[in-house]
């Protein structure tokens, strides 16, 4: 008696197991950035010229989640604070951080050469990319992104300043902009996202 009450103990664990894992299965993945709404917009093409001369384009770094920012190199705060945290979100990857591509595109053309804002990306980490160009080059990539990008008349000890939109955006291995994360959003939140997304093969 003993024995089958025991075995249907084990038959109703087993069962109620196998039910939490599947509820489990079946929930929607949940972000902890703020996610583009399905059908997932296609992300605006980006075509520059890299420091060495050679062309960068958005499209040829499909199969890499590409998180990309927009600042300069003169920024006193916002800029070096992400671009810090982007360093810290490649890091706790760990091998899995071989698939995912920072890019930094200037909003300060002016000031910064595509040389300039490579050796800035570079003080965080060596695979990280840098961009500029001409203003002629860069305001329909600003526009595509909706970049808000107004020279200050507020000079600091660096020159003057430069207010842009501070956020980071995540485009997927496919090409989609699937998900946003405003300025000083904890590192593991980005983390747990890129985690989620490389394994549903995003």
């Amino acid at each position: 008696m003993e024995r089958k009450t025991l075995l249907v103990g084990l038959v109703a664990l087993i069962v109620i197991g196998a039910a939490t894992w599947l509820v489990w299965l079946t929930q929607p993945v949940r972000f902890r950035g703020t996610a583009y709404s399905e059908p997932y917009p296609v992300a605006p093409p980006i075509e520059l010229r890299r420091a060495d001369g050679s062309w960068f384009r958005l499209s040829d770094q499909r199969s890499k989640i590409v998180l990309l920012f927009f600042g300069y190199t003169s920024c006193p705060d916002i800029c070096p604070t992400t671009m810090a945290e982007m360093k810290r979100v490649v890091e706790q990857l760990g091998r899995a951080g071989e698939q995912v591509q920072v890019v930094f595109i200037s909003v300060d053309p002016e000031r910064d050469t595509p040389q300039r804002v490579q050796e800035y990306a570079n003080h965080f980490r060596p695979d990280f990319i840098g961009l500029s160009g001409s203003l002629e080059e860069l305001q329909p990539i600003w526009d595509a992104y909706g970049i808000y990008r107004a020279v200050a008349t507020t000079e600091s000890m660096v020159g003057y300043l430069v207010d842009h939109t501070a956020r980071v955006f995540l485009i997927d291995g496919n090409g989609y902009l699937r998900l946003l994360y405003g300025f000083q959003t904890p590192v593991g939140d980005i983390v747990h996202d890129i985690r989620l997304l490389l394994r549903s093969g995003s």
